[in-house]
């Protein structure tokens, strides 16, 4: 009991920790686990005791006399951390939304086959001749170091300003690039399971269609039936979450009985499925799914790291290993990277970032174990090799980016001095022509909301669309909106936008935050808080009811500073239009204040940016959306 509650106790911890410092959870976990295990045993317990010891029937010498203990008899530790990457490959499934990777998808498909395949014969060589290793052993090495994983990259990278194309391939590669790996790692482990010699090839390659056809059908079967028990409301909402934790573990069973090894396949199929699909508590299943894999993560990584002995580490204890790390991290991962991006838009600099930062996380380490595990029950020379080479990999490479990433963003020239995308909270639809502007004019916008119909409104418009609130933790943990340095509130609600402002002010809005102005602010007539922006007459009844009856923005030229301000007037005495921003003859854009703060200086060539009806008879808009019959 101790043993248990301390494992959940110090997971939690590590986490907190993780958190804190801002570094992958992983990395704390796994060195507590290294201190309750081997290291324990080896300098801090008598009797070569550890402090928690995962697997039963352990004979542990104590005062000359020895005893059994341990958590897990038999199976029962390779059977947990099975289910467990099974529930934290679903969450990771479930995140996987086709209509995100837009035009990087050519990238991303070449980073998860082609570089995964030069990472996979790249490690599998330098393991066999660094280490003498078998080819079986060495490509089970190198299957087992393809993954990276979004729970190490999201740390790392939350906290570096980056363009968006480049946190968009990192955050893609680490979620698809998992069960491709463990899919690799299984076929090499069946090659090595199946043996023999005429018959070795034709049965592992028998062995793995069968993990890929039954693994694929059962995920994509129960995913749809999952969906539509859902949506017929089927399932009563209290229900939902343990429900469908159940459907996962019964799909990760069934597979398994019918093919072994298709568990961890059929588990990521079905959260691809089900991630989009149109499953209408979407979201309540992500939350619960999310903090489930974080308890599971707490424990697993302790238990996995404690597992571990001494004389494993020391087997590490060489120039090998230094040899090993450096050409898989500094030759390997750029090979794969540069091959992969051979041809895109990516530019030198992007890819040398994106070389370094491949951080080996928790699938990695957690297969490593398992099949390590098995290999060594059943006697294979060399097996013992397997999961210390892993962890050193994971815990090298969590090390290196956690602490450089940042500053070598700076020295190639991927760190964004100045973040110039937007982030508007409201999807209506004059946020949706204001985003669309912006977008057309080189800003990248994204638009958050808890309508569904708005979001479907703006993505059917090609514009970034979130459907989430400002309450929820699911922004600040975004690594894609790392550009983002301006923060516009345009809800109808003043609390809304007031809480959006002073929660994200300093993540989001540090180029800049704004919000709309209240009625009860407008009749004031006294406007001295500087968030406000666009005008001193409007407010959101009116933008929308503007954008109404005439959604279309125009842009007119202007002369000076006094055509400027005669243009104001005209809008400050119509309430059919409203001003937006200013564009400058480089085509950059500054936003209009509501309160008393004078544009910088205004040029010929300069030109008004506002929404409504036009001003002049030969104003042409430049944007004009057609009003959908949906409401708004």
């Amino acid at each position: 009991m101790l043993e248990l509650a301390g494992i959940i106790i110090l997971g939690i911890l590590a986490q907190w920790v993780a958190w804190k410092l801002k570094i992958p959870a992983i990395l704390p976990l796994i060195l507590i686990g290294l201190l309750v295990g081997p290291i324990a045993a080896e300098y801090l317990s008598e009797g070569g005791v550890k402090w928690i010891e995962p697997v039963w029937n352990v004979g542990i010498a104590r005062d000359g006399e020895t005893v059994k203990r341990g958590l897990f008899p038999g199976d029962g530790l390779y059977n947990f951390v099975s289910l467990a990457i099974a529930i934290i490959l679903f969450e990771g499934g479930l995140t996987l939304k086709r209509s995100e990777i837009k035009s990087l998808g050519p990238v991303i498909t070449k980073l998860i086959t082609l570089g995964s395949a030069i990472t996979f014969f790249g490690g599998g060589l330098l393991a066999h001749f660094i280490f003498d290793l078998s080819w079986e052993l060495s490509f089970l090495f190198s299957a087992l170091i393809i993954v990276t994983g979004p729970t190490v990259i999201t740390p790392i990278l939350r906290n570096i300003p980056l363009k968006k194309d480049i946190s968009t391939v990192l955050k893609w590669e680490g979620i698809l690039i998992d069960p491709i790996g463990a899919l690799v790692a299984v076929l090499v482990f069946e090659f090595i399971s199946v043996g023999g010699d005429s018959g070795y090839t034709k049965t592992a390659l028998i062995e793995f269609g069968k993990i890929v056809l039954f693994g694929t059908t059962f995920g994509f079967t129960f995913a749809h039936a999952l969906a539509f028990a859902v949506n017929k409301k089927l399932i009563p909402h209290y229900l939902l979450n343990v429900v469908s934790l159940s459907t996962v573990l019964l799909v990760f069973v069934e597979s398994e009985v019918f093919a072994h090894e298709s568990g961890l396949l059929a588990v990521v199929v079905m959260g691809m499925v089900l991630g989009n699909s149109k499953l209408s508590n979407i979201k309540e299943l992500l939350y619960f799914k999310e903090s489930l894999s974080v308890l599971l993560i707490s424990i697993l990584f302790i238990l996995l790291a404690a597992n571990i002995d001494m004389k494993d580490m020391e087997l590490l204890y060489t120039w090998k290993t230094a040899l090993l790390f450096a050409l898989v991290v500094f030759l390997v991962r750029p090979i794969a990277v540069f091959a992969s991006t051979f041809g895109s838009k990516l530019r030198i600099r992007e890819k040398v970032f994106i070389s370094w930062v491949g951080p080996r996380g928790i699938v990695a380490a957690g297969i490593a174990s398992l099949f390590g595990s098995k290999l060594l029950s059943r006697g294979v020379e060399g097996a013992e090799y397997i999961t210390p080479l892993v962890f050193m990999i994971v815990l090298g490479t969590v090390l290196l980016n956690a602490t450089t990433a940042r500053l070598f963003a700076k020295i190639v020239g991927v760190f964004l001095k100045r973040s110039e995308g937007i982030l508007i909270v409201g999807a209506s639809q004059f946020s949706r022509l204001i985003g669309e502007y912006l977008e057309n004019n080189g800003r990248h916008v994204v638009l958050i909301d808890t309508n569904q119909t708005n979001i479907q409104l703006a993505q059917e418009r090609r514009l970034e669309a979130i459907n989430t609130d400002i309450y929820s933790e699911e922004l600040s943990n975004n690594i894609e909106l790392n550009d983002v340095g301006f923060l516009m509130a345009l809800t109808g609600s003043k609390d809304i936008n007031n809480y959006a402002i002073n929660r994200f002010q300093d993540q989001f809005g540090e180029s800049g935050y704004y919000r709309l102005l209240m009625a009860d602010e407008l009749e004031k007539g006294e406007i001295e808080n500087e968030e406000g922006l666009f005008s001193l007459t409007d407010g959101f009844n009116s933008f929308s009811e503007v954008a109404r009856k005439y959604p279309r923005i125009y842009e007119v030229g202007i002369k000076n500073d006094q055509h400027f301000e005669d243009l104001i007037e005209i809008t400050n005495n119509d309430d059919e239009i409203i001003p937006l921003l200013v564009k400058d003859k480089k085509g950059f854009l500054e936003i209009i204040p509501a309160f008393n703060k004078p544009i910088n200086t205004i040029d010929e060539g300069f030109k008004l940016v506002y929404m409504g009806k036009a001003m002049g008879k030969r104003d042409i808009p430049v944007l004009e959306i057609k009003v959908s019959k949906a409401i708004d």
